[in-house]
Protein backbone atom coordinates (compact mmCIF):
# COMPACT_ATOMS: atom_id res chain seq x y z
CA UNK A 1 0.00 0.00 0.00
CA UNK A 2 2.65 1.95 0.76
CA UNK A 3 6.06 2.78 -1.34
CA UNK A 4 8.62 0.18 -0.76
CA UNK A 5 11.58 2.67 0.29
CA UNK A 6 9.31 4.78 2.49
CA UNK A 7 8.05 1.04 4.09
CA UNK A 8 11.30 0.00 4.92
CA UNK A 9 12.60 2.71 6.56
CA UNK A 10 14.07 1.51 9.82
CA UNK A 11 12.81 3.10 12.99
CA UNK A 12 14.08 6.14 13.93
CA UNK A 13 16.44 6.95 16.84
CA UNK A 14 14.48 7.62 19.36
CA UNK A 15 11.43 5.43 19.36
CA UNK A 16 14.32 2.81 18.87
CA UNK A 17 15.59 4.09 22.03
CA UNK A 18 12.26 4.16 24.24
CA UNK A 19 11.51 0.31 22.86
CA UNK A 20 14.87 0.07 24.57
CA UNK A 21 14.75 1.20 28.00
CA UNK A 22 11.28 2.17 28.54
CA UNK A 23 10.18 -1.29 29.85
CA UNK A 24 12.98 -1.62 32.55
CA UNK A 25 12.85 1.08 35.52
CA UNK A 26 16.08 3.77 35.70
CA UNK A 27 18.28 3.31 38.41
CA UNK A 28 18.82 6.77 39.78
CA UNK A 29 17.73 10.46 39.07
CA UNK A 30 16.86 10.89 35.20
CA UNK A 31 19.58 12.61 33.24
CA UNK A 32 18.12 13.01 30.04
CA UNK A 33 21.36 13.40 27.67
CA UNK A 34 20.03 11.84 24.58
CA UNK A 35 18.71 14.55 22.43
CA UNK A 36 20.46 17.37 20.77
CA UNK A 37 17.29 20.21 22.39
CA UNK A 38 19.72 23.34 23.94
CA UNK A 39 18.95 24.18 27.64
CA UNK A 40 20.38 27.60 27.99
CA UNK A 41 18.49 30.62 27.98
CA UNK A 42 17.23 32.36 24.89
CA UNK A 43 16.95 35.75 23.97
CA UNK A 44 13.81 36.78 26.35
CA UNK A 45 13.55 40.03 24.67
CA UNK A 46 12.16 38.00 21.07
CA UNK A 47 8.82 37.52 23.55
CA UNK A 48 8.36 41.53 23.15
CA UNK A 49 8.95 41.57 19.02
CA UNK A 50 6.70 38.57 18.79
CA UNK A 51 3.86 40.15 20.88
CA UNK A 52 4.30 44.23 19.09
CA UNK A 53 4.28 41.89 15.69
CA UNK A 54 1.00 39.59 16.89
CA UNK A 55 -1.41 40.70 14.41
CA UNK A 56 0.97 39.06 11.81
CA UNK A 57 -0.53 35.62 12.81
CA UNK A 58 -3.38 36.80 10.78
CA UNK A 59 -1.83 36.85 7.71
CA UNK A 60 -0.43 34.06 5.19
CA UNK A 61 3.58 34.36 5.75
CA UNK A 62 6.01 35.26 3.06
CA UNK A 63 7.12 31.82 1.40
CA UNK A 64 10.50 32.70 0.76
CA UNK A 65 10.97 35.16 4.03
CA UNK A 66 10.35 38.72 4.21
CA UNK A 67 12.92 41.34 2.79
CA UNK A 68 14.07 42.56 6.62
CA UNK A 69 14.94 38.53 7.36
CA UNK A 70 16.39 37.46 4.60
CA UNK A 71 18.83 41.27 4.94
CA UNK A 72 19.83 39.98 8.65
CA UNK A 73 20.35 36.52 7.26
CA UNK A 74 22.98 37.91 5.00
CA UNK A 75 24.11 40.64 7.06
CA UNK A 76 25.27 37.96 8.88
CA UNK A 77 26.61 35.81 6.43
CA UNK A 78 28.90 38.84 5.26
CA UNK A 79 30.43 39.24 9.21
CA UNK A 80 30.66 35.58 9.89
CA UNK A 81 32.04 34.26 6.82
CA UNK A 82 33.04 37.69 4.89
CA UNK A 83 30.55 36.70 1.70
CA UNK A 84 28.05 39.49 0.46
CA UNK A 85 25.21 37.20 -0.68
CA UNK A 86 21.89 39.01 -2.86
CA UNK A 87 19.15 38.63 -0.16
CA UNK A 88 16.49 37.96 -2.87
CA UNK A 89 18.12 35.42 -4.95
CA UNK A 90 20.81 33.50 -2.75
CA UNK A 91 19.10 33.18 0.67
CA UNK A 92 15.34 31.27 1.10
CA UNK A 93 14.26 31.59 5.09
CA UNK A 94 13.31 27.81 6.37
CA UNK A 95 11.13 26.87 8.76
CA UNK A 96 13.64 24.91 10.52
CA UNK A 97 16.93 23.26 8.80
CA UNK A 98 15.18 19.98 8.55
CA UNK A 99 12.71 20.95 6.15
CA UNK A 100 15.22 22.81 3.89
CA UNK A 101 17.64 19.23 4.28
CA UNK A 102 14.72 17.40 2.87
CA UNK A 103 13.25 19.41 0.67
CA UNK A 104 16.83 20.48 -1.37
CA UNK A 105 16.31 16.82 -2.63
CA UNK A 106 13.57 17.21 -3.97
CA UNK A 107 14.37 20.33 -5.59
CA UNK A 108 18.19 20.19 -7.11
CA UNK A 109 19.16 16.27 -6.80
CA UNK A 110 19.13 14.92 -10.49
CA UNK A 111 16.60 11.91 -11.25
CA UNK A 112 19.19 10.14 -13.29
CA UNK A 113 23.35 10.30 -13.44
CA UNK A 114 25.05 8.94 -16.01
CA UNK A 115 22.02 6.61 -16.91
CA UNK A 116 21.30 5.49 -13.85
CA UNK A 117 20.48 6.18 -9.96
CA UNK A 118 22.30 8.93 -8.70
CA UNK A 119 23.80 7.92 -5.66
CA UNK A 120 24.00 10.47 -2.55
CA UNK A 121 27.10 10.23 -0.56
CA UNK A 122 26.20 10.26 3.23
CA UNK A 123 28.83 10.15 6.18
CA UNK A 124 28.14 7.23 8.54
CA UNK A 125 27.26 7.99 10.98
CA UNK A 126 24.87 10.89 10.33
CA UNK A 127 21.24 12.77 10.80
CA UNK A 128 18.80 10.78 9.67
CA UNK A 129 16.91 12.57 7.40
CA UNK A 130 19.58 12.83 4.77
CA UNK A 131 19.31 9.08 4.41
CA UNK A 132 15.42 9.26 4.22
CA UNK A 133 15.44 12.29 1.90
CA UNK A 134 17.81 10.49 -0.54
CA UNK A 135 14.92 7.23 -0.84
CA UNK A 136 12.35 9.58 -1.19
CA UNK A 137 13.44 11.28 -4.66
CA UNK A 138 14.91 7.40 -5.31
CA UNK A 139 18.14 7.81 -5.39
CA UNK A 140 20.65 5.53 -4.10
CA UNK A 141 21.93 6.75 -0.36
CA UNK A 142 25.89 5.73 0.14
CA UNK A 143 27.31 5.72 3.67
CA UNK A 144 31.26 6.86 4.20
CA UNK A 145 31.72 5.64 7.45
CA UNK A 146 33.28 8.75 9.57
CA UNK A 147 35.86 7.10 12.52
CA UNK A 148 39.00 7.70 14.38
CA UNK A 149 41.05 6.86 11.36
CA UNK A 150 39.25 9.03 8.79
CA UNK A 151 39.05 11.74 11.22
CA UNK A 152 35.47 11.25 12.11
CA UNK A 153 34.82 13.07 8.55
CA UNK A 154 34.17 10.97 5.27
CA UNK A 155 37.21 10.32 3.01
CA UNK A 156 36.41 11.71 -0.02
CA UNK A 157 39.58 10.74 -1.83
CA UNK A 158 38.89 7.20 -0.95
CA UNK A 159 35.94 6.92 -3.17
CA UNK A 160 36.87 5.63 -7.07
CA UNK A 161 35.99 7.88 -9.50
CA UNK A 162 33.49 6.08 -11.00
CA UNK A 163 31.80 6.02 -7.95
CA UNK A 164 31.85 10.19 -7.77
CA UNK A 165 30.75 10.52 -11.60
CA UNK A 166 27.49 9.05 -10.23
CA UNK A 167 26.98 11.14 -7.63
CA UNK A 168 24.08 13.95 -7.60
CA UNK A 169 24.68 14.96 -3.91
CA UNK A 170 26.95 15.10 -1.07
CA UNK A 171 25.50 15.59 2.63
CA UNK A 172 28.05 17.46 5.13
CA UNK A 173 28.14 18.05 8.40
CA UNK A 174 30.39 20.08 9.78
CA UNK A 175 31.30 20.81 12.77
CA UNK A 176 29.64 17.25 12.72
CA UNK A 177 27.31 15.70 14.40
CA UNK A 178 27.83 13.66 16.59
CA UNK A 179 31.83 13.63 16.48
CA UNK A 180 32.33 17.59 16.87
CA UNK A 181 34.81 17.21 13.97
CA UNK A 182 35.47 20.65 11.74
CA UNK A 183 35.70 20.32 8.27
CA UNK A 184 39.23 22.32 7.56
CA UNK A 185 39.58 24.94 4.58
CA UNK A 186 41.52 22.37 2.90
CA UNK A 187 39.19 19.62 3.43
CA UNK A 188 36.36 21.58 1.86
CA UNK A 189 38.64 22.72 -0.66
CA UNK A 190 38.91 18.86 -1.94
CA UNK A 191 35.30 18.28 -1.81
CA UNK A 192 34.37 21.56 -3.49
CA UNK A 193 37.01 20.37 -6.81
CA UNK A 194 35.48 16.99 -6.70
CA UNK A 195 32.38 18.86 -6.95
CA UNK A 196 33.56 20.73 -10.00
CA UNK A 197 35.03 17.62 -11.28
CA UNK A 198 32.15 15.44 -11.40
CA UNK A 199 29.45 17.53 -11.13
CA UNK A 200 27.59 16.98 -8.17
CA UNK A 201 26.19 19.21 -5.57
CA UNK A 202 27.15 19.51 -1.88
CA UNK A 203 24.40 19.76 0.76
CA UNK A 204 26.16 21.64 3.90
CA UNK A 205 24.89 21.32 7.03
CA UNK A 206 25.92 23.77 9.19
CA UNK A 207 23.89 23.87 12.22
CA UNK A 208 26.41 23.43 14.72
CA UNK A 209 28.75 26.30 13.54
CA UNK A 210 28.59 28.71 16.25
CA UNK A 211 29.29 26.08 19.12
CA UNK A 212 33.27 25.66 19.40
CA UNK A 213 35.98 26.11 21.47
CA UNK A 214 38.35 28.57 20.26
CA UNK A 215 38.47 29.35 16.60
CA UNK A 216 35.33 29.78 14.37
CA UNK A 217 34.86 26.76 12.09
CA UNK A 218 35.33 27.43 8.51
CA UNK A 219 32.36 27.60 6.36
CA UNK A 220 32.18 26.02 3.08
CA UNK A 221 30.28 29.52 1.54
CA UNK A 222 33.99 31.20 2.21
CA UNK A 223 35.90 28.50 0.76
CA UNK A 224 33.50 28.26 -2.47
CA UNK A 225 34.79 31.89 -2.74
CA UNK A 226 37.98 31.77 -2.31
CA UNK A 227 38.10 29.25 -5.18
CA UNK A 228 35.92 30.89 -7.47
CA UNK A 229 33.59 27.87 -7.34
CA UNK A 230 30.27 27.57 -8.97
CA UNK A 231 28.15 28.96 -6.28
CA UNK A 232 25.12 26.81 -7.90
CA UNK A 233 27.47 23.71 -6.41
CA UNK A 234 26.99 25.24 -2.98
CA UNK A 235 24.10 24.54 -0.72
CA UNK A 236 24.17 25.64 2.55
CA UNK A 237 22.66 25.47 5.95
CA UNK A 238 22.24 26.93 9.04
CA UNK A 239 19.76 27.20 12.29
CA UNK A 240 18.69 29.56 15.13
CA UNK A 241 18.44 26.23 17.16
CA UNK A 242 21.48 25.71 18.13
CA UNK A 243 23.00 29.15 17.89
CA UNK A 244 20.95 30.85 19.81
CA UNK A 245 18.87 28.01 21.85
CA UNK A 246 15.85 28.47 19.90
CA UNK A 247 14.55 25.04 18.64
CA UNK A 248 11.08 26.17 18.83
CA UNK A 249 11.23 28.68 16.87
CA UNK A 250 11.65 26.72 13.39
CA UNK A 251 13.92 29.31 11.96
CA UNK A 252 16.74 28.65 9.28
CA UNK A 253 18.04 29.31 6.54
CA UNK A 254 19.50 27.86 3.10
CA UNK A 255 22.27 30.02 1.16
CA UNK A 256 22.82 28.35 -2.54
CA UNK A 257 23.46 30.00 -6.21
CA UNK A 258 20.14 31.94 -8.09
CA UNK A 259 19.22 28.66 -9.93
CA UNK A 260 19.57 26.56 -6.92
CA UNK A 261 17.52 29.23 -4.88
CA UNK A 262 14.77 29.59 -7.36
CA UNK A 263 13.85 25.89 -7.52
CA UNK A 264 13.49 25.72 -3.96
CA UNK A 265 11.18 28.41 -4.09
CA UNK A 266 9.66 26.68 -6.73
CA UNK A 267 9.23 23.61 -5.02
CA UNK A 268 8.19 25.78 -1.49
CA UNK A 269 5.19 27.19 -3.09
CA UNK A 270 3.49 24.09 -3.51
CA UNK A 271 5.06 22.10 -0.51
CA UNK A 272 6.69 24.60 2.33
CA UNK A 273 5.95 25.34 5.29
CA UNK A 274 6.72 29.30 5.77
CA UNK A 275 7.56 31.31 9.12
CA UNK A 276 4.64 32.68 11.00
CA UNK A 277 5.50 36.46 10.38
CA UNK A 278 5.61 37.28 14.07
CA UNK A 279 8.28 34.72 14.22
CA UNK A 280 10.26 35.72 11.32
CA UNK A 281 10.02 39.15 12.73
CA UNK A 282 11.86 37.84 15.71
CA UNK A 283 14.64 35.89 13.82
CA UNK A 284 15.28 38.88 11.71
CA UNK A 285 16.20 40.46 15.26
CA UNK A 286 17.87 37.34 16.41
CA UNK A 287 20.35 37.18 13.45
CA UNK A 288 21.62 40.31 14.11
CA UNK A 289 22.58 40.34 17.35
CA UNK A 290 25.35 38.51 18.58
CA UNK A 291 25.89 39.36 22.80
CA UNK A 292 23.82 35.74 22.96
CA UNK A 293 25.85 33.76 20.99
CA UNK A 294 28.93 34.80 22.77
CA UNK A 295 27.50 34.12 26.32
CA UNK A 296 26.34 30.80 24.85
CA UNK A 297 29.34 29.67 23.61
CA UNK A 298 31.03 30.82 26.40
CA UNK A 299 28.68 28.08 28.74
CA UNK A 300 29.88 25.71 26.73
CA UNK A 301 32.94 26.03 26.70
CA UNK A 302 32.20 25.44 30.52
CA UNK A 303 31.10 22.35 29.58
CA UNK A 304 33.90 21.19 27.53
CA UNK A 305 36.33 21.52 30.23
CA UNK A 306 34.03 19.83 32.42
CA UNK A 307 33.88 16.64 29.97
CA UNK A 308 37.78 16.85 29.03
CA UNK A 309 38.60 16.61 33.27
CA UNK A 310 35.65 13.43 33.88
CA UNK A 311 36.75 11.99 30.52
CA UNK A 312 40.60 13.11 30.25
CA UNK A 313 41.83 9.80 31.21
CA UNK A 314 39.68 7.50 29.15
CA UNK A 315 41.16 5.35 26.36
CA UNK A 316 39.65 6.53 23.16
CA UNK A 317 38.31 9.50 24.62
CA UNK A 318 37.97 12.47 21.39
CA UNK A 319 37.30 16.09 22.89
CA UNK A 320 34.71 17.35 20.68
CA UNK A 321 36.51 20.41 17.96
CA UNK A 322 33.05 21.89 18.55
CA UNK A 323 29.04 20.90 18.75
CA UNK A 324 27.97 19.91 22.18
CA UNK A 325 27.82 16.14 21.60
CA UNK A 326 30.01 13.50 23.31
CA UNK A 327 31.06 10.52 21.27
CA UNK A 328 32.16 7.64 24.05
CA UNK A 329 33.94 4.95 22.58
CA UNK A 330 31.98 1.41 24.52
CA UNK A 331 32.61 -2.36 23.91
CA UNK A 332 28.49 -2.32 22.73
CA UNK A 333 26.69 1.29 22.48
CA UNK A 334 23.08 -0.83 22.75
CA UNK A 335 24.31 -2.56 26.08
CA UNK A 336 25.93 0.02 27.33
CA UNK A 337 23.18 2.47 26.94
CA UNK A 338 20.65 -0.48 28.78
CA UNK A 339 23.34 -0.72 31.76
CA UNK A 340 23.65 2.66 32.53
CA UNK A 341 19.78 3.56 32.28
CA UNK A 342 19.47 0.38 34.37
CA UNK A 343 21.87 1.05 37.20
CA UNK A 344 22.01 5.05 37.16
CA UNK A 345 19.37 6.46 35.21
CA UNK A 346 21.13 8.62 32.88
CA UNK A 347 19.87 7.99 29.43
CA UNK A 348 21.88 8.74 26.21
CA UNK A 349 21.54 7.18 22.65
CA UNK A 350 23.45 3.90 21.10
CA UNK A 351 25.65 5.19 18.42
CA UNK A 352 24.72 2.68 16.29
CA UNK A 353 20.94 3.90 16.05
CA UNK A 354 22.66 7.30 13.77
CA UNK A 355 24.58 5.06 11.10
CA UNK A 356 23.98 2.24 9.14
CA UNK A 357 26.03 -0.46 8.01
CA UNK A 358 28.56 -0.03 5.30
CA UNK A 359 31.94 -1.78 4.67
CA UNK A 360 30.67 -4.77 6.91
CA UNK A 361 30.22 -2.30 10.03
CA UNK A 362 28.15 0.46 11.59
CA UNK A 363 30.91 2.73 12.30
CA UNK A 364 28.89 3.55 15.37
CA UNK A 365 28.20 0.18 17.71
CA UNK A 366 31.29 0.97 19.91
CA UNK A 367 30.00 4.15 20.96
CA UNK A 368 27.22 5.70 22.78
CA UNK A 369 26.07 9.75 22.46
CA UNK A 370 25.94 11.81 25.39
CA UNK A 371 24.18 15.51 24.79
CA UNK A 372 25.68 17.75 26.83
CA UNK A 373 22.27 19.92 26.88
CA UNK A 374 21.54 19.90 30.42
CA UNK A 375 22.12 22.44 33.25
CA UNK A 376 26.39 22.51 33.88
CA UNK A 377 25.78 21.01 37.52
CA UNK A 378 23.24 18.39 35.95
CA UNK A 379 25.16 17.66 32.99
CA UNK A 380 28.54 17.11 35.22
CA UNK A 381 26.71 14.46 37.49
CA UNK A 382 25.54 12.74 34.73
CA UNK A 383 28.73 12.74 33.08
CA UNK A 384 30.44 11.61 36.72
CA UNK A 385 27.56 8.77 37.00
CA UNK A 386 28.19 7.45 33.67
CA UNK A 387 32.16 7.32 33.53
CA UNK A 388 31.58 5.42 36.83
CA UNK A 389 29.38 3.24 35.60
CA UNK A 390 30.77 2.34 32.51
CA UNK A 391 34.44 2.92 32.84
CA UNK A 392 35.20 2.60 36.68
Amino acid sequence: MFPERFSNLPAYAFPRLRSLLDAHQPGGEVVHMTIGEPKHDFPRWIVDIIAQNADGFGNYPVNEGMPALLEAITDWVARRYGVTLDPSTRVMALNGTREGLYNAMMALCPETKRGGKPIVLVPNPFYQVYMVAALSVAAEPMFLNATQATGHLPDFDAVAPDVLDRVGVVYLCSPSNPQGAVATRDYWATLIRLAEKHDFRIFADECYSEIYRDTPPVGVLQVAQELGADPERIVAFHSLSKRSNLPGLRSGFVAAGPESIKAMKQLRNYAGSPLPMPLQHAAAAVWTDEDHVIENRRLYGEKYEIADEIFGNLPGYHSPEAGFFLWLPVADGEAATLQLWQETGVRVLPGAYLGQEAGGENPGKGYIRAAMVAPKDEMAHGLTRLRDCLYG
